[in-house]
């Protein structure tokens, strides 16, 4: 389970007003659910068992098994978990009540013509999960990034480096609003801290998890997976906690070097050859994205003679 759910994106969702981040995992009939404000990170953790005791609770008629409800139980929920372009709109009525430092979601539904109810009874989720589900994967998320930045201030000043050299072999510019500066990585971290930033209103309460960041977070997460799996099974639960990362990744304070240098490297590597610029290719690897999860989705609405049974 915990394997499931290090391999999903965190996804901004709107639950009876408030907005959040929210971790859902559902297997055949179990769940883990994790929430997040940006504040306090609550969770909670349900086996077979113990969704057969609360739905008991909860719906004093129910005398089903889980088996025969849980379908109904994910169908409701899934989608006040998710975000809103993944899974369509919830037929249950959400609310959401705090209850101190606790967190709880109510789902209302209805389940072979009677009502159906449900609870999240979310605790406060431990500073280890807490690390491990969140703060560790968006600082590979922060690396990962940094390394694309440096990956294409390289290619940059490669490109400078192979348009230097048609200028100086007569090429010529047919339309001049096309023309730009050489590249300057420093200038251009100055512009971007003092400027940019500023300008695109970065916010530390930001729940911004967009496409693009799920994909990138699944994608660091899934290789941290492969790499725990390739450990040798003598290691400790507290060695893997504490282990970093090697981030192999050229150092920032290098790049401004590269850069400087590429030109005249580049341009000395041209005059040796037969005239044609030397332009190397850069490509950039995307690690495939890890499955979300191998649970099944009932999609057939339970037929009111077939549930015959669930309640009385």
């Amino acid at each position: 389970m915990e394997a499931a759910l290090f391999a999903l994106p965190w996804v901004p969702v709107n639950i009876a007003g408030s907005d959040l981040l929210a971790k859902a995992w559902f297997g055949d009939t179990q769940y883990r659910v994790l929430l997040s404000d940006l504040n306090t990170v609550w969770e909670e953790e349900m086996n077979a068992d113990d969704i057969q005791s609360r739905a008991q609770d909860l719906n004093k008629r129910l005398r089903a098994p889980t088996q025969a409800f849980f379908s109904h139980l994910c169908s409701v929920a899934r989608p006040s978990f998710s975000s809103q372009e993944d899974d369509p709109i919830s037929a249950a009525h959400v609310a959401l009540e705090r209850h101190g430092e606790n967190l709880t979601v109510k789902l209302k539904s209805e389940l072979a013509g009677l009502p159906f109810y449900w609870e999240f009874r979310c605790t406060t989720t431990p500073v280890a999960v807490v690390c491990r589900q969140l703060v560790r994967p968006l600082l590979a998320v922060s690396r990962a990034l940094q390394r694309q930045v440096e990956d294409l201030a390289v290619l940059l000043a490669r490109k400078d480096a192979e348009i230097q050299d048609y200028q100086e072999n007569g090429a010529v510019l047919s339309r001049a609003r096309l023309q730009t500066e050489p590249f300057d990585v420093h200038q251009y971290r100055e512009n971007f801290f003092t400027q940019i930033v500023p300008q695109i209103g970065v916010t530390l309460d930001s729940l911004g998890f967009d496409s693009e960041m799920q994909a990138l977070y699944m994608a660091v997460s899934s290789g941290e997976t492969g790499r725990k799996r390739k450990r040798s099974p003598h290691s400790s639960p507290a060695a893997e906690d504490n282990h970093v990362p090697e981030h192999h990744a050229p150092d920032h304070l290098q790049i401004t070097g590269v850069a400087s240098s590429l030109a005249s490297q580049e341009q000395n590597n041209v005059k040796r050859s037969s005239g044609r610029p030397l332009v190397a290719d850069s490509k950039q690897t995307v690690p495939s994205t890890a499955a979300a999860g191998s649970e099944e989705r009932s999609t057939s609405r339970m037929k009111k003679k077939k549930a015959v049974g669930l309640f009385r």
